[in-house]
């Protein structure tokens, strides 16, 4: 798939330059090109994140406007936007990554606490929000001089929209809103400091704890989906505000096979569908790796535990080279996916495309964490599960005995911070630079593949 054509550069835009000095580029990929800015008006620090596809621009400017005033999500300032141009969103400007933390390892139990209860808080008050990032990774965690843990890089994000029973998707101001945004960015240009000016529709209410754990359950039994998934949606890159972040370069025939679950016309009613194809491949959980279209904030879940087994060992919990060795690790670790294992796995789309030989004597969680105390494998092994619905929600573990023990998390300013975030994506095989990477189950439907040991 070709990249959308780009408007002019941004340095030829008037009504960017005239508030912001666009300094240099430091992030590209086929969708979104990052740059360092300077607010003309007191000199601070920002990211310019120009997105030449305007359904992930849509999408991240309305989360953003969501999660506004969250402690541990990115701040976007403002954003310029009209007909025929790129958006481009102003974003506060962080130094550094969770994946560079990682990097520069010696991150002690105390440290480790804190990183957690930080990312926690970010994926808390998204799913509280009915937000579904969709790609939860290290690199995405972005972090402040100070230590402060912000998550960023919504352009996958979904806002879960509840299913009536006739089939058609309900009315939504966050969909309508996102739909808007799309059809008619010139009536949102040149918007003056979205965090000081109310957008919030006074519906669009932050959930209690109370709320959220009912909510939580009533998706469990409901139909959701989410706006629709139509075009491909992998357009991100790496490209968020972070200084020195890296990019990738998307393969043009990603989502082209037979894991782009597009929306389909069903009554001359087009429903709005997911798509399997998002997320990063070492962090995707298992029902994506199976080509899952109806799927919840669990996902998200799955991926936090890969990144805090990560932070635990500074390397890797499942790196696989494809898809399909992606899910001969994951079952080489936690055991055969069947119906006793996970219920209702049979009824993936892309179960009987793939099968594993018996595994015997799977390694099991603990082998993968081996110098790490049994309540830190417990955290993981609560969201690194097969079954969904037995994930542990993000405010469940806030409230795990295990943050409250000494050693304490400590205290914001006590992290450790790199100076600089060191370049962690483009080194890594198969891991973080491959952005919706493209799924090939399709060539292995009709093989028996022996599990990796």
């Amino acid at each position: 798939m070709d990249p959308p054509a780009r408007s002019w550069s941004i340095h030829m835009r008037s009504e960017i330059t005239a508030k912001y000095d666009v300094i240099d580029r430091v992030g590209s990929g086929a969708y979104a090109d990052v740059y360092d800015g300077r607010r003309r008006s007191d000199g601070a620090a920002v990211a310019l994140k120009e997105v030449h596809d305007s359904q992930s621009a849509s999408r991240e400017i309305e989360a953003l406007r969501i999660l506004k005033g969250s402690q541990n999500v990115v701040v976007l300032h403002e954003f310029f936007w009209r007909e025929d141009e790129d958006a481009v969103l102003v974003l506060e400007f962080l130094g550094t990554d969770l994946a560079a933390v990682i990097g520069k390892g010696g991150v002690g139990v105390g440290e480790f606490k804190r990183w957690m209860v930080q990312a926690l808080s970010a994926v808390d008050e998204c799913h509280r929000n009915m937000i579904v990032h969709r790609d939860l990774k290290p690199a995405n965690f972005l972090v402040s001089d100070d230590g402060v843990l912000k998550l960023a890089d919504f352009g996958q994000a979904r806002i879960l929209v509840e299913c009536g029973f006739d089939g058609h998707q309900e009315d939504d101001d966050a969909s309508n809103s996102e739909r808007s945004l799309q059809q008619h960015p010139e009536a949102f240009s040149q918007l003056d400091n979205l965090n000081q000016t109310e957008h919030e529709n006074p519906d669009q209410r932050t959930l209690s704890h109370e709320e959220y754990f009912r909510v939580l359950d009533e998706m469990k039994t409901k139909s959701y989906s989410y706006d629709t998934d139509k075009e491909a949606n992998i357009h991100d890159g790496n490209t968020s505000c972070l200084a020195t972040c890296t990019t990738s370069d998307i393969d043009d025939e990603l989502c082209k096979g037979s894991f782009t679950y597009e929306a389909e016309e069903v009554g001359g009613n087009e429903l709005g569908c997911l798509t399997s194809c998002v997320g990063t491949r070492w962090f995707r959980a298992p029902e994506l790796l199976y080509g899952s279209t109806d799927y919840g904030v669990e996902v998200d879940l799955w991926s936090l535990g890969c990144v805090f087994a990560e932070l635990l060992t500074s390397k890797p919990l499942f790196p696989g080279t494809s898809d399909v060795d992606q899910l001969s690790r994951i079952v080489s670790v936690l055991g055969n996916i069947n119906e006793e294992t996970w219920p209702g796995c049979s009824k993936l789309p892309d179960y009987g495309k793939i099968s594993f030989f018996k595994v015997e004597n799977p390694t099991g969680l603990e082998a993968c964490l081996p110098s790490c105390t049994p309540d830190e494998v417990s955290l993981v092994k609560r969201l690194v599960c097969y079954d969904p619905d037995k994930r542990a929600t993000a405010m469940e573990l806030l409230q795990d005995k295990y943050f409250s023990e000494v050693p304490l998390p400590v205290p914001v300013s006590e992290l450790g911070v790199p100076l600089i975030s060191i370049g962690h994506d483009k080194d890594r095989p198969g891991g973080h630079n491959e952005i919706g990477s493209d799924s090939d189950l399709e060539e292995f439907r009709t093989l028996n593949i022996t599990t990796t040991p």
